[in-house]
This record gives C-alpha cells, sequence and structure tokens, in this order.
C-alpha cells in the first residue's frame, strides 16, 4: 500500500499569507476527510452557532476520529478559517463564472453580480449564514462558554489572512477578479470602503429576514454602485 507522505506539521504562517491548516490533504482519501470536516463545521454551524461548535463534535457527525482532524486542523479557529477560506473560493468561482457569462458593463454590472452571488450563497450554502468570509457574530466569552475552554479563543477578525482583517483580504481578491475596473491608485482603499459598507448591510438585510430583506439588499446594491462608480470618476 502507497504510504501518504503529506504527514502533519507545525501550525505556522507567513505574515499577509492566508491562515494554512496543519496539513495539506494531498492523497484523495485524505482530500475526502478533509471536505468532510468543512461538511461537517458547516451543518454544525447551522444547528449550534458558532459559539458551541467543538472540534469534538465535527469529527463526531464527519464521522472520523478525533486525531484526525487534529493532523488537519489545530483547533476550531484552524477549522473555521479553513472553511472561510473555502467559502471565498466558491464565491469568487461562482462570481467570475458570472461574470464571464454575462458580461455585465462596468462597475454597476459587476457590483449587481457581487451582491446577487453573495445574496444567493447566503440562502443556499449550509453554514453560510453564521460563517461566510468571516464569523457573522463576533464571540464574546460568555457566549463561547464552555467550548471557549476546550476550544482556546478565536481571532475572527484573521480568519482569510494572518495580517489583513477578513474584509480587507476579500477586498484584494475582488480587486485582483475586477481587473481593469479596480486598476486605479485610490482604488484598494474604495474597494476596502466598500466591503465595510456591505458588510453592514448585508448584516442587517440577514438579521431583519433570514431570507434577506429585499429593500435593505437593493439599499445595499444602490450604495455600492454610486460609491464606486462615482469614485471612478473622480
Amino acid at each position: 500500500m502507497k504510504q501518504e507522505t503529506d504527514g502533519p506539521g507545525p501550525s505556522t504562517s507567513l505574515p499577509g499569507a492566508p491562515v494554512p491548516p496543519r496539513r495539506r490533504p494531498v492523497q484523495q482519501r485524505s482530500q475526502e476527510r478533509y471536505e468532510r470536516l468543512l461538511d461537517a463545521c458547516a451543518e454544525l454551524l447551522d444547528e449550534v452557532g458558532p459559539g458551541a461548535l467543538t472540534t469534538k463534535e465535527t469529527a463526531l457527525r464527519a464521522g472520523v476520529p478525533i486525531g484526525t482532524l487534529y493532523q488537519f486542523f489545530s483547533g476550531k479557529e484552524s477549522l473555521l478559517s479553513a472553511l472561510a477560506s473555502r467559502n471565498l473560493d466558491l464565491y469568487l468561482d461562482r462570481l467570475g463564472g458570472r461574470l464571464r457569462a454575462e458580461a455585465p458593463p462596468g462597475v454597476p454590472g459587476f457590483v449587481h453580480l457581487a451582491v446577487a452571488e453573495f445574496v444567493a450563497m447566503k440562502r443556499a450554502v449550509p453554514g453560510f449564514g453564521q460563517l461566510d468570509f468571516g464569523l457573522v457574530e463576533v464571540l464574546t466569552a460568555g457566549a463561547e462558554g464552555a467550548a471557549a475552554e476546550e476550544e482556546g479563543g478565536v481571532d475572527d477578525q484573521h480568519l482569510l489572512d494572518t495580517e489583513l482583517d477578513n474584509n480587507a483580504a476579500v477586498a484584494q481578491r475582488l480587486q485582483a477578479l475586477g481587473g481593469g475596473l479596480f486598476a486605479g491608485p485610490g482604488h484598494p482603499l474604495a474597494l476596502r470602503v466598500a466591503l465595510e459598507c456591505a458588510d453592514a448591510v448585508l448584516k442587517l438585510a440577514f438579521r431583519t429576514d433570514p431570507h434577506g430583506d429585499p429593500a435593505l439588499i437593493s439599499e445595499c446594491e444602490r450604495l455600492l454602485r454610486c460609491y464606486l462608480t462615482d469614485h471612478q470618476a473622480s
């Protein structure tokens, strides 16, 4: 039998780099277990929320030994980080596909599809309502309770990147996806501001209505469209 070579290593990361899992799965069986653990994490987030989520329950739901989970993840933060990264990759892949297929005109078209795809994932992707590219609600010591003692604290502002906060990391990826639309010298800051605004308004939209308040979603899109279009023209 071929021996697996993707053994566990130290949980380290470079400044400005994505937060790495403890182990990168190489063999197909390892990849399947890794994905099952992330799927289980997403399901449990919908059921019990991030405060009560534990690695023990995640491993149990995924049907793998707890030792296998710790081969991939150093703890709860590492698990959440991997799921947030998978969510962002999925979002950008889906958005990129729609941009190529529909070829929307300019910034308004990009904004429309970016908001629409995010809303679609909020409504359909397991766990995305609790953890999109970061935790929707900030964890407090009281909310985490016994789970916090078992799992250790979670730096929920840096799940995607060891240096950038979550929204700044997403803004960088969106700038790259937008290409020439956001090539001006002021666009990194503009996208950063736009992400903060969108984050706040869309959180409100889904807090008001589990399926997303249509009026607030529309206002979010209008806000982003006007701000980024105005910035492009100035």
